[in-house]
C-alpha cells in the first residue's frame, strides 16, 4: 500500500483544558481513561477521508501534535517550543468552558505559533480588547474547541457559548463545543462531525491544491515533510 500524504496540525491551548483527551477521541473515537500532562509534545494520527463521498474523495493522515506548557511560560521554555510550530498546516485552538482565561489565552498561544519568532506581548486580552489585524493576514486554518460543555449549568449555558461565539469570530473560525468523555459530540452526521471534517478538508486543500502545493506566504520559509508515517511519537 503506497504511503498516505499527511498534514500537521498543532493542537493548542493551556495545560488542564483537555487537549490530550481530545486528541485521543479524534484518533480513536474513544475516550481517554487516565489523562495525564503532556510534556513537550505528543503525536498522533487521525485518517481523514478528503471531500467524502465525491470523485476528488482521497485519504491522508492528520497529525495532530499536542503541544504542552504554559503561554506564559518562561523565555527558553517557549524557545524549546518553537520547534513544534515548524511545517504546520491547521491550528485547533482548545479552551476550557468553564474557564474563561484559558479562553482569552489562546490569542496569546495563536500568536505563539503564527509569528513564532516574535514575543506575543502585545496581545491585549485581559479587558476584551483584541487587535484584529494581529490575524488579519493569517492563512493558516483554524478550528476553536471549547471542552468541559457537561460541566456548565443549564442556567448559564448561554451566557458562555454567547462568549465563546464571540472568540470563534475573532479567528474567523469555525466553533465546536463538547464533553471529551462523550463521543456523541462527535458522531458520524452531527454537525460538529461535519464541522470538523470540513476544516481537515480545508487543511489539506490549502497544502496540495492551493496554489501549486506551495507553502503559504506569510511565514518562514519551511521544508517539506519526508516519507515513512507517525504516530504516537512523544518528545521529553
Amino acid at each position: 500500500m503506497a504511503a498516505l500524504d499527511r498534514v500537521k496540525v498543532l493542537v493548542l491551548g493551556d495545560s488542564g483544558v483537555g487537549k490530550s483527551s481530545l486528541v485521543h477521541l479524534l484518533c480513536h473515537n474513544q475516550v481517554l481513561g487516565n489523562p495525564s500532562w503532556t510534556v513537550g509534545c505528543s503525536v498522533d494520527v487521525r485518517i481523514h477521508d478528503y471531500k467524502e463521498g465525491t470523485p476528488e474523495e482521497k485519504t491522508y493522515y492528520i497529525e495532530l501534535w499536542d503541544v504542552g506548557g504554559s503561554v506564559g511560560s518562561a523565555t527558553s521554555v517557549k524557545s524549546t517550543r518553537a520547534v513544534f510550530y515548524n511545517l504546520l498546516n491547521g491550528i485547533i485552538l482548545v479552551h476550557d468552558l468553564t474557564n474563561k482565561k484559558s479562553s482569552q489565552n489562546l490569542y496569546r498561544w495563536s500568536l505563539e505559533a503564527l509569528n513564532r519568532d516574535v514575543a506575543p506581548t502585545g496581545v491585549l486580552v485581559t479587558n476584551g480588547d483584541y487587535d484584529h489585524e494581529q490575524f488579519g493576514d493569517n492563512q493558516i486554518p483554524l478550528l476553536v474547541i471549547g471542552t468541559k460543555l457537561d460541566q456548565i449549568p443549564e442556567t448559564k449555558r448561554n451566557e458562555v457559548l454567547t462568549r465563546t461565539a464571540f472568540l470563534a469570530e475573532d479567528f474567523n473560525a469555525e466553533e465546536i463545543n463538547l464533553d471529551c468523555t462523550n463521543p456523541r459530540y462527535l458522531a458520524a452526521g452531527s454537525s460538529n462531525a461535519v464541522k470538523l471534517s470540513r476544516f481537515f478538508d480545508k487543511v489539506i486543500e490549502k497544502r496540495y491544491f492551493l496554489r501549486d502545493g506551495n507553502q503559504i506566504p506569510g511565514f518562514s520559509e519551511r521544508k517539506r515533510f519526508g516519507g515513512g508515517t507517525l504516530k504516537s511519537l512523544h518528545y521529553d
